[in-house]
């Protein structure tokens, strides 16, 4: 059995790891889209063959996760994709609408490409190709043992509390050794590990005991800061930004889980009475969408909210919020000069509307742009978390004037610590070998040596195309 490593090696973005076994079944494990500057080239080019390719197993709906299914599908893939109900759901949502981008960004790309003399490039997928692998999707619980393949495979989702529907995945793969034995390897995918004490889900599962872990590293080097009141924090954002400088908050967040956590937090501060009376945009149709896919789901909402909502009625909901689907309604947003708060996607802002918000705000000093979570260091979420003066949007190069705030405490991405404590279900001496994905490489080189202090050895970082044998 043998792994290759085609995306999220050494960097954040376009998890894509290919298990090809003993008999020669491929099993797909994730199948993300890179994002980024200069990632154009890494999405046309899978480097292996979809139509190879038997199963795929989804961890989750993230865009770097899955947003490149249905490129998978237009170049031959036909095989069932595994996931969670929440996932297959959040996937018809996500994967339509990153259809819509793709078909938007094509002609803006290839016209830097045809300046640059370099040669055009094809659409990635179209919203056809997103219809049909959806038709693909096989939902399957948590904490459910199923084999894909007869008696080769068996596959087991446990809940990471990263995104609503985003899963752990465990495999367990039987070969034959050399004498003619039966044997079995456990293989154990994290997918994205969230964290212990998340706003609206569960808490993560504990699962089996593994022989080879591919471990997600995306805050190796790093603990999140103790936030003794997350919700006291967004309030002082909130009065200096829209009371005092009479400006507008922007917040790129995800669409899913991310916003509607900003939303539930602003809906606990305005039942409290201490929100401001100001007008709070969602500006996302995907957003609007998911809010309500979200209420369908809450078999995986942890007990706080559920509380929150018999009591309340709606964690979703308070007087003054808009969700905004309307493009013209969007645009009147900017026009408008009085203190408000606006919420929309993407959380790198790499994409949507949310580009346009930053564009027309970041040369004003009276407003605030707030970071809520991880961003790859070449987006433009990035560029502004990390305090760069300058940054480039939509080509046109921009000061940065506005005020610039973070708080991790929305991270949905556990920190060293909180991963550590994820594997601790493990006993590391059974463990033969970890391979750290989805992460920097110096972050990793740091998550490295804090595994091997809880006890793991034969801890390996892979670069990209890499071939491992197990």
């Amino acid at each position: 059995m043998k792994i290759q490593f085609f995306g999220a090696a050494r960097t954040v973005t376009g998890s894509k790891h290919l298990i090809t076994t003993q008999r020669g079944t491929k099993i797909l494990l994730d199948c993300g889209l890179f994002q980024g500057i200069n990632t154009d080239d890494l999405n046309q080019d899978f480097r292996f063959k979809a139509a190879e390719v038997d199963y795929l197993i989804l961890s989750h709906a993230h865009i770097d996760h899955c947003g490149l299914i249905p490129r998978l599908v237009r170049q031959g893939f036909t095989g069932p994709i595994y996931c969670t109900p929440a996932t297959a759901d959040l996937c018809r949502l996500m994967l339509l609408d990153s259809a819509h981008i793709q078909e938007k960004d094509l002609e803006r790309v290839n016209k830097r490409r045809e300046r640059q003399g370099r040669a055009l490039l094809d659409i990635l997928y179209e919203a056809d190709d997103v219809e049909r692998a959806l038709s693909l999707m096989k939902p399957v619980d948590y904490d459910e043992r199923f084999w894909i393949n007869t008696d080769e495979v068996s596959v087991l989702f446990t809940d990471t509390a990263h995104l609503l529907g985003s899963a752990a995945i465990s495999l367990t793969l039987r070969e034959t050794s050399p004498t003619g034995e039966s044997v079995e390897k456990r293989v154990f995918f994290s997918g994205d590990i969230g964290r212990p004490h998340d706003k609206i889900l569960k808490m993560p599962e504990s699962f089996p005991q593994a022989d080879y872990i591919l471990c997600e590293s995306t805050y190796g080097d790093k603990l999140h800061e103790p936030e003794p009141d997350m919700r006291a924090h967004l309030l002082r954002i909130v009065h200096e930004t829209c009371v005092v400088r009479g400006g507008k908050l922007i917040i790129p967040a995800f669409a899913v889980d991310r916003t509607q956590e900003l939303v539930y937090a602003l809906d606990q501060l305005e039942s409290l009475g201490e929100l401001p009376r100001l007008p709070v945009y969602i500006d996302s149709p995907m957003a609007v969408k998911a809010t309500q896919l979200m209420k369908e789901h809450d078999e995986c909402f942890n007990p706080e909210i559920l509380a929150y909502i018999e009591k309340d009625g709606d964690a979703f909901a308070f007087p003054n919020l808009h969700y905004v689907s309307d493009v013209e309604e969007s645009k009147a947003i900017n026009t408008r000069d009085e203190p408000c708060i606006i919420i929309s996607s993407s959380g790198m802002a790499e994409a949507g509307r949310i580009k346009h918000h930053i564009k027309n705000n970041v040369e004003d000093s009276r407003c605030t742009i707030l970071i809520v979570g991880y961003c790859g260091p070449e987006t433009l979420g990035g560029a502004l978390k990390r305090g760069d003066s300058q940054v480039k949007i939509f080509g046109e190069t921009f000061q940065v004037k506005a005020t610039v705030e973070v708080m991790d405490s929305f991270s949905a991405h556990g920190d060293y610590r909180e991963m550590l404590d994820f594997l601790s279900c493990q006993h590391p001496s059974e463990v033969k070998q970890v391979f750290l994905v989805h992460g920097e490489y110096d972050r990793q080189v740091v998550f490295r040596q804090k595994l091997q202090s809880a006890g793991f050895q034969n801890i390996y970082i892979p670069s990209l195309y890499e071939s491992v044998e197990l």
